[in-house]
């Protein structure tokens, strides 16, 4: 089974005229995990890719797929699969004919070609000219020439678009299969939504420039979050939080608890007596805070605290 490699960004930075579409971009994407490469549509995430795979020249900086550039890769298709163009494939070509070209290209065995069609559900269409295709099927044929390689590294971009919703669950259990195995996944989006099921880690992008990184679970700071509880017996409610020495403040539907989560403050209920009508932990959501950091009205430590190493640098 192949490896993934670290994938690694360095002050990736691309101009076009006077446009700056990646501003000094730095990440390192892990195997072993499906990381989500998020940020509205022109943010710089497309030619980020491209940058990476050697289709655009940066400006300044360099990315490396386990400490080589893409150009530098001695097999570059067992190595790295990408998938950026669903529309790219030649029209009046099966299924079956672009793959078997792409694989005596790059002298993997023909019998992959038919082992990928299976696996991306396109076996009972791999005679059918690709012009017939819907977008969905494309999509589907394009991840299928991103594994033809069996390759450690996968780079996909929008990979979920044209989908109905039985193939994006489809997609999202075969991609985290994929990270499973331990190769390294790279996926893009410009919806949340659409990944947070899916991704472990998160890459966002705004303008060209990182403004987070980590894991989902860190995008909304803990500090912002907080339990809310009520009681019919809210009085009572009140006195057991008091003597579990809980700050609270009263909301107009129950008690908004800062400092503990629902486990903890469920339990101090419990040992008093007291029964709970309202127990939940509430905050931002996900999304709004998306939202918020791609328009600039939120400026998350991470990206912060990369954006003070690059000074540095």
């Amino acid at each position: 089974m192949p490896s993934g490699q670290l994938i690694e960004f360095h002050g990736v930075t691309k101009r076009f005229g006077r446009v700056t579409a990646v501003d000094g971009f730095s990440a390192t994407i892990e195997p072993g995990v499906v990381t989500g490469f998020l940020g509205p549509n022109g943010a710089g995430k497309t030619t980020t890719m491209r940058m990476l795979l050697g289709l655009v020249r940066p400006t300044a900086g360099h990315s490396t797929i386990g400490g080589q550039p893409y150009a530098a890769l001695a097999q570059p298709l067992q190595t790295v699969g990408a998938a950026l163009e669903a529309s790219s494939f030649h029209p009046g070509r099966t299924a079956r004919n672009t793959l078997t070209i792409s694989a005596q290209a790059s002298g993997i065995p023909r019998p992959r070609v038919d082992e990928v069609l299976a696996l991306v559900g396109l076996q009972d269409a791999a005679n059918r000219k690709v012009g017939g295709y819907s977008l969905g099927m494309r999509q589907r044929l394009g991840l299928a020439q991103a594994l033809l390689g069996d390759p450690g590294v996968l780079v996909l971009d929008e990979p979920a678009n044209g989908l109905d919703p039985e193939g994006i669950r489809w997609m999202r259990s075969l991609l985290r299969t994929l990270a499973a195995e331990g190769r390294t996944v790279l996926v893009s989006s410009h919806l949340l939504a659409e990944v947070q099921q899916t991704v472990d880690r998160l890459l966002i992008l705004a303008r060209g420039r990182l403004v987070f990184q980590g894991g989902i679970e860190d995008l909304v700071d803990p500090g912002e979050l907080a339990t809310v509880v009520d009681s019919p017996d809210r009085p009572a409610l009140c006195a057991a939080l008091d003597a579990a020495g809980l700050r609270y403040e009263n909301l107009r539907h129950g008690l908004a608890v800062a400092d503990a989560d629902a486990v903890a403050v469920g339990a101090v209920a419990a040992r008093a007596g007291v029964a709970l009508s309202l127990l939940q932990r509430r905050g931002p959501s996900l999304e709004e805070v998306f939202l918020d950091l791609v328009s600039g009205q939120r400026v998350h430590a991470s990206a912060a605290e990369t954006a003070t190493e690059g000074g540095a640098r």
